[in-house]
Order: structure tokens, then sequence, then C-alpha cells
């Protein structure tokens, strides 16, 4: 009974499974030949609003480019004075660095100031007036001293012509006549000294030792003034990369603020190395904003940067790269009507069509 089962299943099933299986094959192929759906793209590419252009990719940054601050010296950050999109004027103060130390290093240098100052001011002075009537006196004391011994002398000599006096008591007063005579015209000498105040080439020396001890005082008061980290520019804070407590190196391993004057914005547009024969300076540009192809604002030309760099992609990494080169034009925003930040990414379009910009470019 099994074995008549078995042998109708091989005589009857095979057939039928494999008439299904080629059934269900002619389906499956009828079905793949069907189209797909057309399924637009959620956000439609920019259309180049000229005949003939020169496409470029474009970021927008600031007219002075993006100015990244750090620390000129190493130390803890303990003041941060600006906030993110704060306009601030050139010399406003942007964060501070612990100035401590070096606020104690300015003291003892003002203090060796005032010193050195003090010391040129007392030679400047002399003589004091106080230490005339004493040099005075020391002149009037050596005269009288000098005229008793000199009376001396001269009643010696009649005494040794007489011989009432040795000739060596007689030498004994001829010498302290001598010796009171020099002592009178050192007392004399050192009045003049005194009275004629300080030699000039000391008072030199104690002007240098005041020039050093001022630039010295220069140094320090700079080294203070360099912790407290100012604006050069007028512009518009982007970044604060640095909070109070945050210790910095020099130079830091970041931008600890970046800053940059948005009053008038710029598009950086990056030119492959293929189309720089077709490009014209002067020619129209139009830019248009990622995600809105249909609105068009114009650009003003600026400038080229000369040089021919590797392409970088527009994260902002600089070690992303592709294998091309492309030459970096600067334009200046006119007239958009949709707000712009910096860093945002543009599709820019550069008309070649006009025949003017064609017989330049045919020239060049």
């Amino acid at each position: 009974m099994i074995s008549k089962i078995l042998n109708l299943l091989t005589k009857f099933g095979l057939p039928i499974i494999a008439i299904g299986m080629i059934v269900y094959s002619l389906r499956y192929m009828s079905e793949a030949k069907q189209r797909l759906p057309v399924v637009h793209p959620p956000v439609q590419p920019a259309a180049n609003p000229f005949p003939n252009s020169v496409a470029g990719a474009g970021m927008v940054e600031p007219e002075t480019e993006n100015i990244s601050i750090g620390a000129p010296l190493p130390g803890i950050v303990v003041d941060v004075l600006v906030k993110v999109g704060q306009r601030v004027k050139a010399g406003d103060p942007l964060f501070r660095i612990d100035d401590r130390d070096r606020k104690a290093e300015l003291a003892v240098r003002q203090t060796m100031l005032a010193d050195a100052t003090a010391s040129l001011e007392r030679l400047k002075a002399m003589p004091r007036p106080e230490e005339l009537p004493a040099a005075e006196a020391r002149i009037r004391e050596t005269k009288a001293d000098w005229d008793n011994w000199e009376q001396q002398w001269a009643r010696g000599e009649k005494l040794v012509t007489d011989r009432t006096m040795t000739q060596e008591e007689f030498q004994e007063r001829k010498q302290s006549a001598l010796g009171a005579r020099e002592r009178y015209n050192k007392a004399i000498a050192d009045y003049n000294l005194l009275k004629a105040g300080t030699w000039d080439y000391d008072k030199r020396v104690a002007q240098a030792a005041v020039d050093r001890a001022k630039a010295q005082v220069d140094q320090a008061q700079t080294e203070v003034d360099r912790l407290t980290v100012r604006a050069l520019v007028n512009g518009e804070v982007l970044q604060v990369n640095v909070r109070p407590g945050e210790f910095v190196g020099a130079p830091p391993g970041q931008a600890l603020i970046v800053l940059g004057s948005t009053k008038q914005l710029h598009v950086r547009v990056d030119i492959d190395e293929y189309d720089i024969p077709r490009f014209v300076s002067d020619a129209p540009a139009r830019a248009t904003l990622k995600g809105q192809s249909n609105h068009f604002f114009p650009l003003r030309f600026v400038r080229i940067e000369p040089f021919v760099i590797p392409k970088k992609s527009l994260t902002g990494d600089n070690t992303e790269r592709v294998d091309t080169r492309v030459l970096q034009v600067i334009y200046a925003v006119e007239n958009s009507q949709q707000p712009l930040f910096v860093g945002q990414q543009v599709d820019v379009f550069i008309d070649t069509s006009s025949p003017k910009v064609a017989t330049k470019a045919q020239v060049q």
C-alpha cells in the first residue's frame, strides 16, 4: 500500500511541483519588468541661471576672514568677557588670564624704578645747602691752623739762628706748617668740589639706571597687558571655545575665540583647475543657498587668491582633500534676501556666455 502511494507521488507530484515553480518564475519575471515609480529628490539641485557658466562651491565668510584668537602666554583663564554674537570694537577685552604673578613682578620693577629715580634726583640736588656751612667752617679751621704753624715756623728760624732751638725741632715746625697748608688747600678743594655738585658722568650713569628701570617696568606692564586678550578689529564674536578655569597653552590647541567682521559678508569660491581658463573676474556671478535652488543673489568680485591649492572639502577639516586643485576667488555678497551665516555653503555660477566675457577668455 505504501509503495503504491509513493509511486503515485513520484508519478504525479513532481510534475505538479515543477509546473508550479515555472508559473512562479514567469510571474516574478513579468513583475520585474515593470518600471519603478519615479521618485523626486527631496531638495531640487540648483538650476544654472546662465546658458554657459563656470560653477563652483562656495563658503560664506566674514570680510576679515575668520580670525582665530589665541593666548600669547599659557595660564588659567579667569574671566571670559564676551559672548557668541556680541559685537566688539578694536581694543575691547575678550578674555583674561591669571596675572597675579605678573602684577607682583610689575610692583617689584616699579619699586626699583622709584629707587633709581630717587638716586638720580639726589645727585641732581647736590650739594645739600646744609653741607656748605660745614665745609666753609672746615676751611676757616684749617686756615687758622696753617697761620699758627706759619708763625711758629717763622719764629723757629730766628731761634735756630740764635741757637736757642735745635735743628730737629725747627724741622718739625716746618713740616707741621707745610702739612697745615696742604690741609687748608684740601679743605678749599673739597669745598669747591662740594659746591660744584655731582659729576656729569655720575649723573649719566644714574640716568642710565633710571632708563633701564623704566624699560623693565614697561616690559613687566606689557606682560600684564598681554594676559588680557583684546580684539584688534571691529567685528562679531562667532565662536567662544574657552571657559573660566580652563588652562590654555601658547599656542593653544584650538581657536579660543573666533572673530570676524560680518558687516560685509564674502563668499570664497573654489574654481576647478579645468575651469580656470574660462574664468573671467568681472563676469556676472550669482549664488544660491543649499536647499533653495530658485533664490539667487548677486555677487561682486573682490579679488583672486593667486595661489592654486589642493581642493578641500567644505566641512572645515583641513585634512580632507581630493585629487583636484582649485583657484579661490573672493566675492562680496550684495542684496541677499535670505539670511546668511558664516560657514554656510552656497552654489556659485559665473556667467561665461556674454560676448564680452568670451572675447576676454579668448585673449587670455
